[in-house]
């Protein structure tokens, strides 16, 4: 196994990796919708939030050498379902024909008072 940390993405909030290289996969942790620079969540709402996590993803991706096309599965964490015609039209708009296996779960919180978490797992056979 491999460690992927990017200085281009926040710093970890806790004692976990970017993300994790094991043979063909690459299991991205969750990424939040924080300011690299800053380490604050980014303020505007839940499309400036799903936009700010999707760059934290695209930099852990372009440290461990891969894209969003890569990706075969996400798992989308919302504490609004209210929210999710908004993230939902952007995540279409990232991935654009490519269209990984996807959930999305309703939680009570995410960390930092973030609205909205995604993580990927990574296939990197090809």
């Amino acid at each position: 196994m491999e460690a992927i940390n990017s200085l281009e993405a926040p710093a970890a909030v806790g004692p976990y990796s970017h993300a994790i290289r094991t043979g063909d996969f690459l299991f991205c942790s969750g990424q939040i919708p924080l300011d690299p620079t800053t380490g604050e969540i980014i303020e505007g709402g839940i499309e400036m939030e799903t936009r700010q996590v999707f760059k934290n993803i695209r930099a852990v991706l372009a440290t461990a050498g891969t894209t969003l096309d890569k990706v075969a599965k996400t798992t989308i964490f919302l504490t609004d379902m209210a929210d999710f015609p908004a993230v939902n039209g952007i995540y279409g708009g990232e991935f654009g024909d490519h269209k990984p296996a996807r959930s999305t779960v309703a939680v009570a919180a995410l960390p930092l008072g973030a609205a909205v978490e995604i993580e990927c797992v990574v296939d990197l056979s090809e």
